[in-house]
């Protein structure tokens, strides 16, 4: 993937140094922004696109992550081409920047790459933490689907800028050929694929099955769903027609690892979605996006394995609990108490199949004189060979982060450390 975008990026810095320069040393240098500007919109493309290969090594939530910070880098390279390109015609013509901006929207490309411009700006403001947590996610996200407006936008500015496309054959040949592999693999993986696996399976609600008075689980079926690439420790977006609105949807983990023959969620009342599970009709049509994330086996390294989880993140823990092949497992399970814990009993069984140890902890952190149980002492007193295996961690973010903390202070390395937070924000 790393070389994939440093052989991009070479190829647009020669691009840019054979092409030429531009009117004046602003206008050059507003175009080597507006080409970078153009490669980081196709980056963001692939980031989002769930293609299964990156997916599957990186994880959603990584890319996510990824995708938020080249979404602001790519706000403020554009916001720097366009202020470089205005004021670059303003010295040239010797005029205000405010007449030049008028002047250059009364020019189709010119007035594109504006409106793309102006609303990748949009974009960015309502994705800075103070307003997005103001925002509700449906909100939120209807407006953040304005970016493949914006995108479209800037690439049809890009086409008309002829210095842009035809400054060679290569240079004309090299950005069809990128646009359409990134609008491709955008279209393949957002919506083909999907669409495609939905018609195939036909998934079905089989069971809806109350867990206890807030939790659920929901058994989907399907035909051939031997051939689903769905592993223990992924998760899935889940939609149920009928029940809630098209746009309403939930990544829930696999909480059984798939055999073939269903799959199972299981769920706790946080929102209107998955409160209002429970209501599900047996028959009724699952629209199933995924599987999805790299919280799975692909990365083990080490024989032995450590299993974190805290309340309703124990379901992709419990899955892969019913994949694990050997005993060498130890499962942290945090929940207030033992009544909060969620699929417990078949978790037990599970560690008790594989031979493995399972410390439900309970209470508040730092009872009874207790070190906390994530602290860097409180990890090495329950899992005192913690260095030599792999951990996966599942929970809420704070614990997530508590853990990872104690996990680098501990120095147990990286590329031993799996965690996913499941979201799709």
């Amino acid at each position: 993937m790393w070389t994939f975008v440093i052989v991009n990026a070479v190829i647009v810095e020669t691009l840019f140094l054979s092409a030429g320069s531009g009117k004046n040393g602003v206008l050059t240098t507003a175009k080597f922004f507006g080409l970078h500007a153009a490669l980081l919109m196709m980056f963001q493309l692939l980031l989002v696109a769930r293609i299964p290969w990156l997916d599957r090594r990186i994880g959603m939530d990584r890319l996510t992550v990824w995708h938020r910070w080249v979404g602001f880098t790519l706000l403020w390279t554009v916001l720097t081409h366009a202020t470089l390109v205005i004021l670059g015609y303003a010295t040239l013509d010797d005029t205000s920047m405010g007449k030049t901006f008028v002047a250059l929207s009364g020019v189709p490309a010119s007035l594109l790459g504006m409106w793309a411009a102006a609303t990748v700006l949009v974009i960015g403001v309502i994705s800075t933490r103070p307003l997005r947590r103001r925002l509700r996610y449906e909100v939120w996200h209807g407006l953040h689907l304005l970016l493949y407006v914006a995108l479209g936008l800037a690439f049809v500015h890009q086409l008309e800028e002829t210095t842009t496309f035809t400054s060679s054959a290569f240079a004309k040949a090299y950005w069809w050929i990128l646009w359409l592999f990134a609008f491709g693999a955008l279209l393949t993986g957002r919506v083909v694929m999907p669409l495609w696996r939905n018609a195939y399976h036909r998934f079905r609600v089989a069971a809806v099955v109350p867990e206890s008075d807030n939790v659920v689980s929901v058994y989907v079926t399907g035909r051939h769903l031997d051939k689903l690439p769905a592993v223990a420790g992924q998760f899935c977006i889940w939609r149920f027609p009928g029940h809630n609105h098209w746009w309403l949807a939930n990544p829930f983990s696999l909480s059984a690892a798939p055999g073939g023959t269903g799959l199972r969620l299981t769920a706790k009342a946080a929102g209107s979605t998955s409160a209002g599970l429970r209501n599900l009709q047996v028959g009724s049509r699952a629209f199933v996006e995924g599987p999805y994330g790299a919280f799975t086996t692909l990365h083990r390294t080490r024989p032995g394995a450590l299993l974190i989880a805290g309340g309703v993140g124990i379901t992709p823990v419990r899955a892969m609990l019913e994949e694990q092949a050997t005993g060498d497992v130890v499962v942290l399970y945090r929940v207030r108490s033992e009544a909060d814990a969620v699929l417990l009993n078949e978790v037990r069984q599970l560690i008790e199949l594989r031979g493995g140890q399972l410390h439900l902890l309970t209470g508040r952190t730092g009872e009874g004189g207790a070190p906390p149980p994530f602290s860097p002492d409180g990890l090495h007193h329950l899992v005192p060979d913690i260095t030599e295996r792999d951990v996966y961690v599942c929970g809420p973010p704070a614990m997530t982060k508590a853990v990872l903390a104690g996990l680098r202070d501990l120095r147990v390395p990286a590329s031993q450390v799996h965690a996913e937070r499941f979201g799709l924000a």
